[in-house]
């Protein structure tokens, strides 16, 4: 297949066949353009309405390349586990051979935001910016403070620091990561270096101004000075074992309480009118077929309830199927019991 010039406008999807073809893809587009690699399914109808949306949303934009990954296919699996794909249908933006942005599930509206936000930062798009753009400061320092405290609150321990804990992009973070990983702390992290405006508002936001930057249930701690000290004298692991505990009892009260907040409580992909996988899909037309009412909650939805329920119900895939508040199984037990007829009584 030739590769299109940047010059193109892009408006058709190119499906792709081969890892080499999409490298090269990805490579074509370069520092100039953006790609959008949209990762379906055959089964699922939501990947073929996002297909159209992405036809329309990608008529008449020079450098866009739309290109699309059958998820599923044998010979693109290697593909589909490089880029983390776990469900469909699934987005990444890629500018310069490296992935900006993923959006997962059929939200038109985010993927119009999300191209739009990402074309706007391209070359060509930003000599051609209005130099009358009319800005809100206020309201873009409002809504910087909101993203960062979500942030921070992201998780009981947040580490900000240039680079990721795998690869630390300064001594001062590599330090920092090791200080953690001695004391076996469980911490998220952000790449400062990937988000000028949180790089900058969070400094003034913490009065702190350098990184990295540990917070602790939303609560400032310092930064490697303070963290080496904390360390030295055994009140970091002392504070992360006890931010440790705290989580994980909130988690657990969490998990109970939505399990139990249906006498049928279904955890799945998507919701049961919009499905996002294959299993659940079949799990959800089993249970309807019972005519007895349930409830689902959507893991893609939240990430802490996705990870911390397979531990919890140490049961490590999805779909799950609780019933007062006990784990039944999943896909291919419910099934199992629909064939046989044993689902109907386990139910009531």
């Amino acid at each position: 297949t030739d590769l299109r010039t940047k010059e193109m406008t892009q408006s058709q999807l190119i499906d792709v066949e081969t890892e080499e073809q999409l490298e090269a893809q990805l490579k074509a587009a370069g520092n100039e353009g953006l790609a959008v690699v949209h990762f379906w399914a055959e089964w699922c109808e939501p990947c073929k309405q996002m297909d159209e949306v992405l036809k329309v949303l990608g008529e008449d934009k020079k450098h866009l390349t739309l290109l699309r990954v059958e998820a599923e296919k044998d010979e693109l699996e290697d593909v589909t586990e490089k880029y983390g794909v776990s469900m469909v249908p699934h987005f990444i933006f890629v500018r310069g051979g490296k992935v900006v942005d993923v959006l997962e599930g059929a939200d038109p509206k985010g993927l119009d935001q999300k191209i739009s936000k990402l074309m706007q930062s391209l070359p060509a798009a930003v000599e051609k910016k209005e130099e009358d753009e009319e800005v809100d400061p206020e309201a873009e320092k409002k809504e910087l403070v909101a993203r960062l405290e979500k942030l921070i609150n992201a998780d009981a321990v947040v580490l900000f620091m240039k680079g990721n804990p795998g690869e630390p992009r300064c001594g001062f973070s590599k330090k920092a990561v090791a200080l953690l990983n001695q004391i076996e702390a469980k911490f998220g992290h952000f790449d400062i270096l990937s988000d000028q405006a949180v790089r900058q508002g969070l400094k003034e936001y913490s009065d702190w101004p350098t990184y990295p930057q540990l917070y602790v249930k939303g609560e400032l701690m310092g930064g490697i000075d303070i963290m080496q000290e904390m360390f030295e004298s055994g009140e970091l692991k002392t504070t992360m074992d006890e931010a440790a505990a705290s989580d994980a009892s909130d988690i657990k009260t969490r998990l109970t309480n939505l399990i139990n907040q249906a006498k049928v409580m279904l955890f799945m992909k998507g919701n049961r009118e919009e499905p996002r996988c294959g299993f659940s899909a079949k799990v959800v037309k089993a249970l309807d077929g019972t005519g007895i009412s349930y409830e689902t909650f959507d893991i893609l939805r939240d990430q802490t309830v996705r990870q911390e329920l397979k531990t919890f119900s140490d049961w490590p895939t999805y779909p799950q199927l609780y019933v007062k508040g006990e784990l039944i199984g999943g896909c291919d037990i419910i099934l199992e019991m629909s064939e046989s007829g044993e689902l109907i009584a386990e139910l009531t």
